[in-house]
């Protein structure tokens, strides 16, 4: 077990950095629009002054909103020593793996893990430890696919090279699978599915304040740079929501989730 950790504010920067990518990169739909919403509440929800952040698995850029990373110590655990080289964004950068690296109680204000839970073997370990290392009030973001939707379907049960070649000739993401690119080896956890999140985290002294449902980026994506191929799959989904109970929208899949520590 990792010893305990702490933040030093007298040693956190000052000033936010030159800019995040993670929104810009998000085409125009309903998973940017939830972003959006959330960076609201957070600026609603979050304490005034310096914040002590913890983003459990960290790339290049961050989805938080600017202003609040610009007051923020960023402490990131990842377990692929090519994204810690890559964070420029966090003031501390740790390799280890967020199922079992342990902060102190009372560290953070809030642990940003976004598309992260659906490469994790133990979820419900890592929730915990989220929830242990949060102050009364603290708060998880949580950005993952959701696993009963079409594209989470096929992400599950479709082997890696196929997400591979999905990134460099669909999305046109070229280094899609070098060392520190996603994308990622899933394993869909059950706790990935969100209605078993949710049970889960009200079990453990968690309460959801936000919860969005969102079509997942990749069809606005596709219906920019591949019309034909979106064309493919809109018609497709449309014919499984049709014979689906009223009210399923395959193309949901993604999902955003806020929880506080009770």
């Amino acid at each position: 077990m990792s010893k305990p950790a702490t933040i030093d504010f007298a040693t956190a920067r000052t000033q936010a950095p030159v800019q995040t990518q993670a929104l810009r990169d998000l085409v125009a739909g309903e998973a940017r629009d939830s972003l959006l919403a959330i960076h609201e509440a957070l600026r609603r929800e979050l304490p005034q002054g310096p914040l002590a952040i913890y983003e459990a698995g960290g790339g290049s850029s961050s989805f938080l909103p600017m202003d609040v990373l610009g007051r923020s110590h960023v402490t990131v655990v990842d377990i692929d020593e090519d994204q810690i080289r890559n964070n420029a964004y966090a003031q501390e950068a740790i390799l280890g793996d967020v199922q079992t690296y342990r902060f102190g109680p009372d560290t953070f204000d809030i642990v940003i893990c976004y598309n992260v839970i659906e490469h994790l073997p133990d979820v419900a370990v890592a929730l915990l430890n989220f929830r242990d290392a949060l102050k009364r009030g603290g708060m998880i973001l949580i950005g993952a696919p959701n696993p009963r939707s079409l594209s989470g379907v096929v992400t599950k049960y479709s082997p890696h090279w196929f997400h591979v070649w999905f990134y460099r000739n669909i999305r046109g993401i070229k280094t899609a699978g070098l060392p520190g690119e996603a994308p990622f080896p899933t394993v869909f956890h059950p706790l990935v599915t969100l209605s078993k999140l949710e049970a889960f985290a009200a079990a453990n002294g968690l309460e959801t304040i936000y919860r969005r449902e969102v079509e997942s980026p990749r069809y606005p994506e596709m219906r920019q740079r591949k019309r034909l191929v979106a064309a493919l799959v809109d018609t497709g989904a449309a014919v499984l929501n049709a014979v689906l109970p009223r009210g399923t929208d395959v193309r949901r899949g993604d999902y955003h989730v806020i929880l506080r520590k009770r």
